[in-house]
C-alpha cells in the first residue's frame, strides 16, 4: 500500500476485478487490487478512503468460500460490495444468501428507490449489467433497500448505521451506463477522496522502481514484439536505464506481412534502441505442423518462444533482469488475479510461462494496467501515434487466427487477408474508431460461382472481426458502414487466391472472447 489516498479493491476472483480499479483510476484516485483475505490492519496502514470487494466465481454459502475480514466494517470508512462481494458483505451482517430462483445474465432494467447515496443523481429506472445466479434474500432491519429488478428485490442496499454498500449488478462494466456515476458518488461523496492521481504518476512511479532494482552495472532483457505494450515498457525502460537496455525480437514467422522490418525500422532507427532479431520462422512453424488445438498451439509457442529467447539472451553480458509487456487482461485471462481464484479463459506464454532457469528477475511494469492505459503512458512518453494506437496483435500471432493446421501457404492466405482489411480501414477512417480489427481463416470450403462456373476453389472461409472496447475486458462489434465492408470482402475475394467468401464476427465480449482462439 502506498500512503497516497488510496481505494482498496479486495479481489475474490472476478473477471472484472481489474476494470474496478481501472474505473476507479479514472476518477483520478488511485486503486489497488489485494487478496480477498487482506486483514484490515493492512488496509489501515495503508491509507485507505474506502473498500470495494469484488464479484466472484462462487457461492457464498458453499464450504470453502472465501471471506473478508469482518473487521474490515469496523474500520470507519466506506465499503460497496459489488455482485459477490455484496453477498459477502451482507451475510457477515447477519443477512442470508441463497441460489436465485432466476439467474439474470445482461442487460437488466434496474428501478431505483432511494435515488441518493450511491444512486444520487441518477435516473429511477435506469440499465445494469447482471451476471449472477445467487442473490441476496434477507438482510438486517439497519438495512435499506435502494433499488430492485424483476428477478432480484435487493438489487442494492445500504445500512443506516455503517458505511456499508452493495449492489448485486456490476456498475464497473461499460454495459452499466450509471456505473460511472456510481463509482464517482462512491469515490468522492462516500470515501471524500480528492482525485489528485494522474497517469504521470505511473511513469514516474516505475522509472524510479526500475531504477532501485537494476544496479549500476547489470542490463535489462526486453522481450519485443514490436506492438504497443512491448513498445511502452521498450521506451519506459530506455527512459529509466538508457543504453543499458538490449530489445530481443522473435521472428517466430507467425507475424503480419513486413512485421519484422517496422520493428527494425522503429527501434533500431527511431529509438536507436540496441535490438536483436532471431529468425526462428522455420522452427516454430516446423514444431506446430499437424496441431490443430488451439491450446496446444499456444503452449507451443510459448515453449519454443522460452527456448529461442533464451538462446539469444545468454549472449547479452550482464543482463539480469527480464522485460515484458504484460498487461491486465493477459493476467486475469490466465488464471493469475490478486486473489488466485480467477477462471483461466487462455494461456498466454508471456504470463507465468518463462521457467526459473532462465536465472532473470521479471519486470513488468504495466501488469496492473489495461490497454487505454498504456496508451496514454505511450503517449505521454512520446512515442508515434501509429505505434501508440495500432491495434493489439495476439502473443502466439496469427496461429491463433488461422483455425486448424498452420502451414505457410494458410498463413500466406491470412496475412494478404487481414492486410486488405487494415487497408481499407485505415483509407475509411475507421481504424482509429474501433478498438481491434483482424481476420480470421476458418478451413471450410463452399461452393461459389467464377468465371461463370461452379467450382470449390474456396477452401477456406475468411472471418472479419471488428471490435468496439475500451478495456478488453468487454467488448461489442463494430457497427461498421456496409460499403467497408462491401470493399474488404470483394478484394479479398478478387485478390486472394483461395478464398471465395467472407463473414463478418457480430458477438460480443462475453459469452464469446475477441480473439477466436
Amino acid at each position: 500500500m502506498t500512503p497516497r489516498e488510496t481505494i482498496a479493491i479486495l479481489d475474490f476472483g472476478s473477471q472484472y476485478s481489474q476494470l474496478i480499479a481501472r474505473r476507479v483510476r479514472e476518477c483520478h484516485v488511485y486503486s489497488e487490487l489485494l487478496p480477498s483475505h487482506a486483514t484490515a490492519e493492512r488496509l489501515r496502514s495503508g491509507n485507505v478512503k474506502g473498500v470495494i470487494l469484488s464479484g466472484g466465481p462462487a457461492s457464498v454459502y458453499e464450504s470453502g468460500a472465501p471471506r473478508c475480514d469482518p473487521a474490515i466494517f469496523e474500520l470507519g470508512v466506506p465499503v460497496l460490495g459489488i455482485c459477490y462481494g455484496m453477498q459477502v458483505a451482507c451475510q457477515l451482517l447477519g443477512g442470508q444468501v441463497q441460489a436465485g430462483q432466476t439467474r439474470e445474465y445482461g442487460r437488466t432494467r434496474l428501478r431505483i428507490h432511494r435515488p441518493d447515496t450511491l444512486l444520487a443523481h441518477l435516473p429511477s429506472e435506469t440499465t445494469v449489467w447482471m451476471s449472477h445466479g445467487d442473490i441476496v434474500t434477507a438482510v438486517p432491519a439497519a438495512f435499506d433497500t435502494l433499488a430492485s429488478t424483476d428477478g432480484c428485490p435487493l438489487a442494492a442496499v445500504r445500512h443506516r448505521e455503517r458505511p456499508v454498500f452493495g449492489v448485486q449488478f456490476h456498475p464497473e462494466v461499460t454495459h452499466t451506463p450509471g456505473g460511472e456515476q456510481m463509482l464517482r458518488n462512491f469515490v468522492y461523496d462516500l470515501c471524500g477522496c480528492r482525485g489528485e492521481w494522474r497517469v504521470g504518476n505511473v511513469i514516474d512511479a516505475a522509472i524510479e522502481q526500475v531504477r532501485a532494482r537494476v544496479g549500476p552495472a547489470q542490463r535489462v532483457i526486453c522481450g519485443l514484439s514490436g506492438g504497443v505494450d512491448s513498445s511502452v515498457v521498450a521506451a519506459l525502460l530506455h527512459r529509466a536505464i538508457g543504453d543499458r537496455l538490449v530489445c530481443i525480437f522473435v521472428d517466430n514467422g507467425l507475424c503480419r506481412n513486413r512485421e519484422a522490418e517496422l520493428v527494425e525500422a522503429t527501434f533500431r532507427g527511431h529509438f536507436q534502441i540496441d535490438l536483436r532479431v532471431a529468425d526462428a520462422r522455420e522452427r516454430f512453424l516446423a514444431r506446430l505442423a499437424g496441431v490443430t488445438d488451439p491450446q496446444q498451439k499456444r503452449l507451443i509457442i510459448g515453449h519454443e518462444f522460452i527456448a529461442v529467447f533464451r538462446e539469444h539472451a545468454e549472449r547479452v553480458e550482464g543482463a539480469a533482469f527480464l522485460a515484458q509487456g504484460t498487461i491486465y487482461p493477459d493476467v486475469i485471462e490466465s488464471g493469475h488475479g490478486p486473489g488466485g481464484q480467477t477462471a483461466m479463459i487462455k494461456a498466454h506464454h508471456n504470463v507465468g510461462g518463462l521457467p526459473a532457469e532462465l536465472g532473470f528477475e521479471l519486470i513488468e511494469p504495466l501488469r496492473n494496467l489495461f490497454k487505454d492505459e498504456v496508451r496514454l503512458l505511450g503517449e505521454a512518453l512520446g512515442l508515434p501515434e501509429a505505434l501508440v494506437w495500432r491495434h493489439p496483435f495476439p502473443g502466439p500471432g496469427l496461429a491463433v487466427r488461422v483455425i486448424g493446421e498452420v502451414t505457410e501457404p494458410r498463413l500466406r492466405i491470412l496475412r494478404d487477408a487481414d492486410e486488405i482489411l487494415l487497408d481499407e480501414l485505415h483509407a475509411a477512417g475507421w481504424y482509429r474508431r474501433i478498438a481491434q480489427g483482424f481476420a480470421v481463416l476458418v478451413p471450410v470450403a463452399s461452393v461459389g460461382v467464377m468465371g461463370d462456373g461452379r467450382t470449390y476453389e474456396g477452401q477456406n472461409l475468411v472471418v472479419l472481426r471488428l471490435v468496439e472496447s475500451t478495456d478488453f475486458m468487454t467488448a461489442d462489434w463494430a457497427r461498421i458502414d456496409y460499403a467497408v465492408l462491401a470493399t474488404v470482402a470483394s478484394r479479398i475475394m478478387n485478390e486472394v487466391r483461395g478464398v471465395n467468401r467472407v463473414a463478418y464476427d457480430i458477438s460480443t465480449k462475453p459469452p464469446a472472447t475477441i480473439e477466436w482462439q
